[in-house]
């Protein structure tokens, strides 16, 4: 809670003294530690709520889904109690939501995340891809080329045709830029692989997110409190690992110099961060670490939440001037040893054994020891944190639907763009005809079907589905003029259905959205049973084939080795049989890969020769 008359955030209460966080030390970063139901996300709530109330944008990692109660107010008479305990004057608390926008890397349950390929740059991609120093250059090469050429990189299509350019022009390419080895090409086609398999093929795109959208306050002076959907994102550890190594790395680069400013512009929460080391790729490491030093002169704060201190690496933790640590559990010799660390990270109170207390606190029980106004660890005090102002329960997924809906920035994200890049120059398509043009995502009016001229009158694609006809032009959209002042998600809102255009709702969006799907994997299924059917049949044609040869086989050295009376003849009775054998292996070794015709064709006509 902000208290405005002190310009203090009042965050807990020990023995009736409220325990604050001063503003100006808030970017000195943080830790909210604990085990499993202690309180943890009703503190993050807390501080989020009081940063918002000093003017200060908030950005938050929600793992669980938990936090979107903060578009609702909270419940005075249900935290009565706790106000109480907590010495706080129910007068002064007022019970209310707070400014909060969603956001989503899938674009499925908040505003759509993007960047391009070409923010994100060959040093950083090569880091997150654990590029050796070889591939690294042989992408840097791709890098420079495209740009040479005026090529925009854009998305992943568009980096992968270039990869592909590179290497099919690499005797062109040497004398310019440098040696292109298969082998590096290789590599960096398998990592973009394995990144596009993981989602990246959503995360790269336009229109780019602005970082600077996020560093606002709403009319009332209020920050915005920026909630970040990550509960299909952490399930994608590349993917996830790509997002924040741009995320720190865009606040990094583009953030000005402030110094120490009386609040911070900007403050991070990363909830369950053991998510984001455990077995983060070590270019995340190195830039975590290096932002988290770096990055209080740019007046931006970063708090990580995790079950224990353990989770954050040392060098990261040893960074974190405010904490707050609630319950652990002590089972195991390791958990004590967790415990016995945690306790030494505070200053120490003469008043109890913090080690003790650690394992007896109860839920929205805390130790908290924060900066005091000269950058000094205060001494850690057992503490009960404040309830939130808004809800503690999840909001309704309607509420935040909506939440979404008339949030200006969903116009300004929420239309994926596929302008002319480098897969188009590539491939020789010209997508618009206008210099300056973007094209419109579908290609068709976004919610409306089109009337054919045969009569088909619920046609979704650019051809009839009866007879095949194309989409007249009166009703196709190839293109949506751009202009430096308007958006592209604006312009394509305002373009309205033509005469016989049927206007489709969302539920029927929906619907035809998901029999697409249900056709796609019936196919699927189709194509994985013949495919399943034809290894067997070859399986079964290589192992008959096999049992005839090894008969011939022991036909041939048994009667080659009756007609030998010598030793000298036995002998090479059997070095002929080992290089006999040994043909045959090889034979029925090249039927394995070649089936159909290349096996009666090509081996057998192999082993009537031998014979």
């Amino acid at each position: 809670m902000y208290v405005n008359d002190k310009n203090l955030a009042w965050i807990a209460t020990a023995n009736e003294t409220p325990i604050y966080i001063v503003p100006k030390m808030a970017n000195r970063h943080g830790l909210v530690a604990g085990a499993t139901g202690t309180g943890k996300t009703v503190t993050v709530k807390v501080m989020a709520e009081t940063f918002s109330d000093m003017g200060t944008p908030v950005f938050i990692s929600d793992v669980k889904g938990d936090v979107s109660g903060m578009i609702n107010p909270g419940d005075k008479e249900g935290i009565s109690k706790f106000l109480d305990k907590c010495m706080v004057p129910k007068d002064s608390f007022d019970c209310r939501p707070f400014p909060s926008r969603f956001f989503d890397v899938f674009g499925e349950k908040g505003i759509n995340v993007r960047t391009t390929v070409s923010a994100f740059g060959p040093d950083l991609l090569a880091r997150l891809l654990e590029l050796t120093d070889v591939q690294a250059g042989v992408l840097t090469i791709v890098f420079k080329v495209a740009d040479d050429n005026g090529w925009l990189l854009i998305d992943l299509k568009d980096l992968k045709a270039m990869v592909k350019y590179v290497a099919d022009n690499a005797k062109d390419i040497r004398n310019t830029y440098g040696n292109v080895s298969p082998q590096s090409v290789g590599s960096i086609q398998r990592a973009l692989l394995k990144l596009e398999e993981a989602g990246g093929d959503i995360f790269f795109g336009e229109p780019e997110l602005d970082i600077f959208d996020w560093i606002k306050t709403n009319e009332n002076g209020k920050g915005y409190i920026n909630i970040l959907e990550c509960a299909k994102l952490v399930q994608s550890p590349l993917l996830y690992s790509t997002f924040l190594l741009w995320l720190l790395s865009e606040m990094y680069e583009r953030l000005p110099e402030v110094g120490d400013l009386d609040k911070p512009k900007l403050v991070f929460f990363f909830d369950e961060a053991h998510l984001l080391f455990e077995d983060a790729p070590k270019a995340l490491m190195q830039k975590v670490e290096q932002v988290v030093r770096l990055i209080r002169s740019k007046g931006v704060g970063v708090y990580f939440i995790s079950q224990k201190p353990a989770d954050v690496p040392e060098n990261v933790l040893a960074q974190l001037g405010n904490r707050i640590q609630h319950a652990l559990r002590a089972y195991t010799p390791q958990e004590q040893k967790a415990v016995k660390v945690a306790a030494q990270s505070f200053r120490v109170n003469p008043k109890f054994n913090t080690e003790e207390v650690i394992t007896q606190l109860g839920t929205g029980q805390a130790l908290v020891s924060f900066l005091d106004e000269d950058g000094i660890p205060q001494v850690v005090e057992q503490a009960r944190i404040l309830p939130p102002q808004s809800s503690m329960t999840i909001a309704d997924e309607m509420l935040i639907k909506n939440n979404i809906a008339l949030c200006p920035l969903n116009a300004k994200y929420a239309v994926s763009i596929d302008r002319q890049s480098a897969y188009e120059e590539l491939n020789g398509i010209n997508i618009g005809t206008r210099q300056g043009d973007v094209p419109n995502p579908n290609n068709v009016i976004k919610q409306g079907t089109w009337t054919c001229s045969c009569g088909k009158n619920d046609n979704t694609g650019k051809f009839c589905m009866e007879c095949g006809a194309k989409k007249p032009d009166l009703v196709t959209s190839e293109t949506v003029p751009s202009t430096e002042t308007a958006s592209v998600a604006k312009k394509t809102s305002e373009v309205k259905p033509e005469a016989g255009v049927k206007v489709l709702t969302e539920a029927q969006l929906e619907a035809e959205k998901q029999k697409a799907i249900n056709a796609a994997l019936k196919e699927k299924e189709r194509e994985d049973r013949e495919k399943e059917k034809l290894e067997k049949e070859a399986a079964k044609k290589e192992a008959q084939l096999r049992k005839e040869i090894e008969a011939e086989i022991k036909r041939q050295v048994k009667a080659e080795t009756a007609g030998r009376k010598t030793t000298t003849r036995s002998t090479r009775g059997r070095s002929s049989s080992s290089v006999l054998t040994k043909t045959v292996n090889s034979a029925t070794g090249t039927i394995g890969r070649e089936i159909g015709k290349q096996i009666s064709r090509g081996i057998l006509g192999g082993i009537k020769n031998l014979f």
